[in-house]
């Protein structure tokens, strides 16, 4: 594996440019937490990152995932530039979401037009061919809703020099079933969306899973627990070939960042 200064263990979140996730991103980087990626709800917009960098000192962002069919190129590049000369180093852009007919001839032309260079972009990718796309194209790879199985095949796809930095639900609860019911939740949008029921049956469920989302499905995709058992089945990535994993903390609530959830995390994620 390789060192890509996002540290081991970060944070997947959703974040705006609203007083509360300002000071949500500023919890974050006072805990220790060295990367947070940009998540949920309306995906961050290119203003939404640069107040982030500003309200914060360290901390790098990653866009995760910012929309080609929604940003252009020319103002990815632009705010590029503008954070790489006033923050040098703590924005990296992550770039999917090529929906329609084509989405890897539509990716591989936002790339040809895009002035980030290689080793900053990082792509959204679950098969196989977008994960050698991420590799020839980008740092590597941000794949969400995967287990530790599929880290070590996208591993062997990526080869030993590329990020591959995973995306994995959590929720701080040691009641198995009030965990499980917590983390069904939001599983059960995904299999609907056919790129995900498609890398779901990659990774070896079956239609009755996706239908059902039994147990063993659940445990797979969602680490559930106390901190030490989050950190052991987190860790399972790592043994498994992934640089990187984003922390997605649920709660079952819609509402304010959880931060007192990463802040029961930090001591044993980033001992």
């Amino acid at each position: 594996m390789t060192d890509h200064q996002f540290g081991t263990f970060g944070i997947a979140t959703g974040l705006d440019s609203s007083p509360h996730s300002l000071e949500a991103a500023q919890a974050a980087e006072e805990l220790g937490y060295p990367t947070i990626w940009l998540s949920g709800g309306p995906l961050p917009g290119l203003q939404t990152i640069v107040d982030l960098i500003g309200a914060t000192n360290s901390i790098k962002f990653v866009s995760g995932i910012l929309a080609v069919v929604k940003y252009s190129a020319a103002d990815v590049s632009t705010t590029y530039a503008a954070m790489e000369a006033s923050a040098p180093g703590r924005f990296t852009v992550g770039l999917g979401g090529a929906h329609g007919a084509k989405p890897l001839a539509t990716l591989n032309a936002y790339l040809d037009e895009v002035d980030v260079p290689v080793d900053r972009r990082v792509l959204a990718a679950l098969g196989p061919r977008m994960l050698e796309l991420a590799r020839d194209r980008s740092a590597g790879a941000y794949p969400f809703l995967v287990s530790a199985a599929y880290s070590a095949e996208a591993r062997k796809v990526l080869g030993p020099d590329k990020l591959l930095a995973v995306s994995h639900l959590v929720v701080l609860e040691s009641d198995a079933d009030r965990a499980r019911a917590i983390a069904r939740d939001t599983i059960s949008f995904f299999p609907r969306i056919p790129g995900y029921a498609a890398s779901l049956k990659r990774q070896g469920f079956t239609e009755e899973d996706l239908a059902e989302l039994p147990d063993h499905m659940v445990d797979a995709l969602a680490a559930w627990g106390t901190p030490a058992d989050i950190k052991a089945k987190l860790t399972e990535h790592l043994d498994a070939g992934a640089d990187h994993v984003a922390v997605n903390v649920i709660t079952g609530v819609t509402g304010p960042q959880p931060i007192e959830q990463w802040r029961a995390l930090a001591p044993t994620l980033l001992a």
